[in-house]
């Protein structure tokens, strides 16, 4: 959480993946093999292949998020199993398209992230959740959405949850957006001064407490409105939607396309819900929030209609990672194994869907792999720029990165049979390259042995010797290493899966060479502490013994 740009560590570690892979997959020398077999299309596919993405004018974007939301949440994908339903949301579904493999990340900095700046987490630094007091962040070398549309005219607006640094140089309004009012912080960290053990220190507060609710504009005012309380937890969506609703008001009264972000704190733990909504679910305060959060996107797409921008206006609904099980009851749900800060699905696969009139066919499913990532070169091609990616990597408005998203709109316009993304890669949050998903092929490089309670964030990942391999058709919940009788014997047959695995971790890794990691992610750690210390200076004056003891 110190934020010193010291990339080589993790680095070094991503390269003796690589290295362990090439050197495991020569001893086991089973021959050239280099494809993993026929990809698995399935999707329900009822789009016009010779729709065309309309170019009658710029569509406004409005991009809705929930926090910490499973699938099983959203009645779209378990027709109501958990005893409610989600109309506002599935409505988007139904006018639109549900994905079905959709990836976020393994936490909420590294979901937002990777969304906003359409860059890998190992790239940027942002794996790690980010605390009160921390000096990480997003940095100003990485392009957002909201920098790259100002220039084509957009006005830019993000409400709610915005988790990418403490600081006033990490607020939405210094990275392209036009106003910001939300939170900074994960809703737990609001409301630690509240708790009885709480430091009552004044000058600790000040250093390592939570700000309050910021309201920012990209010409520098900064208000703090306030601390985001337990009470205030009962109502700052219903903040964060009027001021989301009015940004979307005077963008049409302007006649200028918008870009908005709204973010929900439902359902992060803890639930607060206020009286008059407590019962609203028939079931407990959790899915109280969750009928209340399906209200809150109702209010938004009803707008859009009310202003009659509906058909120019492209809603995407997703979540930062997948459900954080371990606070159950206060918790989401999902099929998959895992959870949120795991490298299982479970923590990975989030719900996801979009509706995007004239372009996306209603009622559509893709079982195609999609990646928060492929946001960013989807959107701007949708406004007009579809090399933006490749501009980019030459210093594109003074910026010069490297984008891992793929463009999505040939795919979702039907002009293209097959998503562009075939791999997922699964960094954990201290950024270490943990599993690769190439098409239906999962390998798993580092077990996450305790899956289960807030040990899932204790106990370090293992590193294996032979990777775990899980076809995620045939085994989708990743259950057949626990509960088969065959699993490996299964698995020793399936070795092949290591060669296009070594080229895809190659390959990936060469990019780092012109484009090498920002900044390390943070750490819970004394290691990074100590690191600190040593570079400044500041243990020089530590007896050699401490010294020692730290460093082991």
């Amino acid at each position: 959480m110190f934020g010193n740009k010291r990339p080589a560590r993790s680095l070094l570690k991503f390269v003796s993946i690589a290295v362990a892979l090439a050197v495991l997959i020569a001893e086991i020398s089973l021959g050239g093999l280099t494809k993993l077999g026929n990809r698995l299309i399935g999707s329900t596919d009822r789009r016009d292949p010779t729709i065309a993405v309309a170019q009658s004018s710029k569509p406004n974007i409005l991009v809705i998020w929930g926090d910490d939301i499973g699938q099983s949440n959203i009645s779209a994908y378990t027709m109501g199993a958990v005893g409610y339903r989600t109309p506002n949301i599935d409505r988007i579904a139904n006018e639109g398209l549900i994905f079905t493999d959709y990836y976020g990340e393994q936490s909420c900095t590294a979901g937002r992230s990777s969304f906003i700046t359409g860059q890998s987490v190992f790239r940027t630094g942002l794996s790690k959740v980010g605390m009160p007091g921390a000096d990480l962040g997003l940095q100003a070398e990485d392009p957002t959405i909201a920098e790259l549309l100002k220039p084509m005219g957009y006005v830019t607006g993000q409400f709610g949850k915005n988790h990418l640094g403490d600081r006033d140089e990490f607020l939405p309004t210094n990275h392209g957006f036009d106003e910001f009012f939300g939170n900074l912080y994960h809703l737990n960290a609001e409301e630690e001064p509240e708790l009885p053990d709480y430091p009552t220190d004044p000058e600790f507060r000040e250093r390592f407490g939570p700000r309050g609710v910021i309201h920012s504009y990209a010409d520098g005012r900064i208000e703090d409105t306030g601390p985001l309380t337990k009470k205030r937890m009962e109502t700052i969506d219903d903040e964060t939607i009027s001021a989301t609703l009015r940004f979307i008001e005077e963008a049409h009264q302007d006649n200028q396309p918008f870009f908005v972000w709204w973010n929900g704190t439902r359902m992060h733990f803890r639930t607060h819900v206020k009286p008059e909504l407590q019962g609203i679910s028939g079931q407990d305060e959790y899915a109280d929030g969750m009928v209340e959060h399906d209200m809150h996107v109702g209010q938004l797409l009803d707008k859009l209609d009310e202003l009659g921008i509906a058909d120019n206006t492209i809603v995407f609904y997703s979540t930062d990672n997948g459900p954080h099980l371990n606070t159950w009851p206060d918790a989401a749900q999902t099929p998959f194994r895992g959870e949120k800060n795991t490298n299982w699905e479970g923590g990975w696969r989030v719900p996801a869907m979009v509706r995007w009139p004239g372009v996306v066919q209603p009622g559509s499913v893709s079982n195609e792999i999609v990646h928060h990532m492929d946001w960013l070169p989807t959107f701007l091609a949708a406004v007009g720029d579809s090399n933006v990616k490749e501009k980019l990597l030459s210093g594109y408005q003074g910026f010069r990165v490297h984008l891992d998203g793929y463009n999505l709109v040939p795919y979702l316009s039907g002009q293209a049979p097959k998503s562009p993304r075939e791999e997922i890669f699964y960094f954990s949050d201290d950024g270490d390259l943990t599993a690769l998903r190439y098409e239906d092929w999962k390998l798993v490089f580092m077990e996450q042995r305790v899956a289960e309670t807030l040990q899932a964030w204790q106990e370090p990942f293992v590193p294996l010797r032979l990777p775990l391999i899980f076809h995620l058709r045939r085994d989708m919940y990743e259950r057949a290493q626990l509960t088969s009788n065959s699993y490996y014997d299964w698995l020793i047959d399936r070795v092949f899966a290591l060669v296009p695995a070594q080229e895809y971790v190659a390959n990936f890794l060469e990019t780092f060479q012109a484009f090498p990691p920002r900044q390390t992610p943070a750490s819970f750690t004394v290691d990074q502490a100590l690191e600190v210390l040593q570079t400044a200076g500041a243990s020089k004056n530590l007896p050699e013994k401490t010294k020692q003891e730290l460093s082991q």
